[in-house]
């Protein structure tokens, strides 16, 4: 299966977010852009894990505390990639968020994953492969409440890029997570 760990936000804020897919959409002559209920912030990607990996994923999930935190997303940018450039909405400075990925991010590979080395830059992508002169602008804040990261999956299904949660671990520190769904030994699709 190929996993990462996220946050996904409320109606309110995934509405919103549409929006802003919806006006960089408006503004470009091409792009893949990522559907309402895609639209996540991503803590930590795993890739391809097997059956043993995932549970890892999991007691690793079990074994994070952290209290709720406000998250604020205050910004339309880009990351440029010679013409197929990524649009994102960009979360403002968050110590909160920044010690939970560091804490998941070291647990991991205490746990023997092999994780990519960059610096953690918090941003939900709106789209790929985007082609457009319109400038990144700052955007009315967004407030939004972390109150869960969640273990997702990311599959083709019919041709779609589908991301479901298969696990959830909540921020309030003694609970132990919850499994979302049964996963079965058949890998995926990649996506």
């Amino acid at each position: 299966m190929r996993l990462f760990i996220a946050i996904r936000f409320s109606q309110e804020t995934g509405s919103k977010l549409t929006g802003l897919r919806d006006e960089v959409r408006l503004h470009s002559q091409r792009g893949r852009f990522t559907t309402a209920e895609n639209l996540h912030l991503t803590l930590v990607f795993l890739g391809e894990c097997d059956e043993r990996q995932t549970a890892a994923v999991r007691s690793v999930l079990d074994e994070v505390r952290f209290d709720p935190f406000p998250i604020i997303i205050d910004r339309v940018g880009r990351f440029q990639r010679n013409r197929r450039d990524i649009w994102w909405a960009g979360v403002g400075e968050n110590e909160a968020l920044q010690a939970l990925q560091l804490d998941l991010t070291e647990r991991l590979l205490r746990a023997g994953f092999s994780l990519e080395q960059r610096t953690y830059r918090p941003h939900i992508t709106l789209g790929r492969d985007i082609l457009t002169n319109f400038p990144p602008w700052t955007i009315q804040p967004l407030v939004d409440r972390v109150h869960t990261v969640e273990l997702m999956k990311s599959e083709q299904m019919e041709g779609t890029l589908t991301y479901t949660p298969i696990y959830s671990k909540p921020g309030n520190a003694g609970q132990r997570g919850t499994k979302l769904q049964n996963n079965d030994s058949k890998d995926p699709s990649d996506s």
